[in-house]
């Protein structure tokens, strides 16, 4: 799920492995946050209107909401539906993905909506951090891929492909001997998921705050096979503001042919945490909510404001979170209440 930290915040993570999966700690190596200061969101007002994504009833936030309401919470409970009442992507489990994504599918197919998926199991993920994990090997992830693509079967859905892949390549994090590897296996799991003939797929790009160049990832997406997805996806699992990431976007975009994108807003509703601090990406205080998620963006690049993220789930054991992707309320509650809307 991106983040990222200074060099030597890098050499601390690297030096302290934490193998714990299912989150994405998208933190991994990369330069402090920059871009607008806290508060100031630079981003378009909530947009108007109905979501076309499915929302889970038995999502960690709606279990939650229950529980605050059985304890007589009835504040936090109406504060926690800011999430649990919006659409956020599922992340199916490494071993085995087909019963989450069947649920979904399913789920979603009875409501005439789309369900919004990550795919997060590629070999040697995340450079072996918080999200440490992934598919023991080139075979396990193709065999992975081909049960994810085939539970979608033709329901309509969004795939964001590998948050962080693609990047870890471009910054060096992913060891240059699994390159050529990861490449061949994200083009063959786009040209996989593109077989289903309502599913979208972007395919990952990081956030501006780690790879600040944009020209640095144009090669890398495109040996990794973006010219077969619908787009790249932006701002997975972090907190840089809509409008610095959209721009971003702008100009990779303008070097890949006017490719369309879509942005995580699960967390970006103030903005990146201020400061040169130390894993800046990982359960920073203070930080909302952003745009909730919707395909009518305004703008004819951003083909959607996704919650990629789990608003409520850690980004690894930092600043007393639990693992990686465990949910944790109390963090939720606070992204909720911080929210403008």
């Amino acid at each position: 799920m991106s983040r990222r930290t200074t060099a030597t915040a890098t050499i601390a993570l690297l030096g302290a492995l934490l193998l714990t999966a299912g989150g994405c700690s998208s933190g991994g190596p990369a330069p402090s946050p920059v871009g607008p200061p806290a508060g100031t969101t630079g981003g378009p007002p909530a947009p108007t209107g109905g979501s076309p994504f499915w929302v889970d009833p038995e999502s960690d936030a709606a279990k939650q909401v229950r529980r605050y309401e059985a304890q007589g919470r009835t504040e936090d409970a109406r504060v926690l539906k800011r999430i649990s009442e919006r659409p956020v992507a599922e992340w199916p489990a490494g071993d085995d993905p087909v019963p989450e994504i069947l649920r979904a599918v399913r789920g979603a197919t009875a409501e005439d909506r789309t369900a919004v998926f990550v795919a997060y199991n590629i070999p040697h993920r995340d450079c072996g951090m918080y999200s440490a994990g992934g598919a023991h090997d080139a075979q396990a992830y193709r065999a992975w891929v081909d049960s994810f693509a085939s539970a979608i079967g033709d329901a309509s859905a969004v795939v964001v492909l590998e948050p962080d892949a693609v990047p870890h390549m471009a910054d060096g994090c992913t060891p240059a001997q699994y390159h050529e590897e990861r490449s061949a296996l994200l083009a063959e799991a786009i040209e996989r998921l593109k077989r289903q003939p309502r599913t979208r797929v972007y395919l990952d790009a990081g956030n501006p705050a780690w790879i600040d160049d944009p020209g640095k990832l144009v090669e890398p997406l495109r040996r990794a096979g973006v010219a077969r997805a619908d787009g790249f996806s932006l701002n997975v699992s972090n907190f840089q503001t809509t409008a610095t990431v959209r721009d971003f976007g702008a100009t990779l975009s303008g070097l890949l042919g006017g490719m369309h994108f879509t942005v995580d807003t699960s967390r970006n509703g103030a903005g990146p945490l201020p400061g040169d601090r130390a894993e800046a990406w990982c359960n920073p205080p203070g930080r909302s909510l952003g745009v909730p998620p919707t395909d009518r963006t305004g703008d004819a690049l951003v083909d959607a404001y996704l919650w990629i993220k789990r608003p409520g789930d850690s980004d690894g054991q930092c600043r007393g979170g639990p693992s990686a992707g465990t949910w944790w309320p109390e963090y939720a509650l606070g992204l909720a209440r911080r929210a403008e809307s």
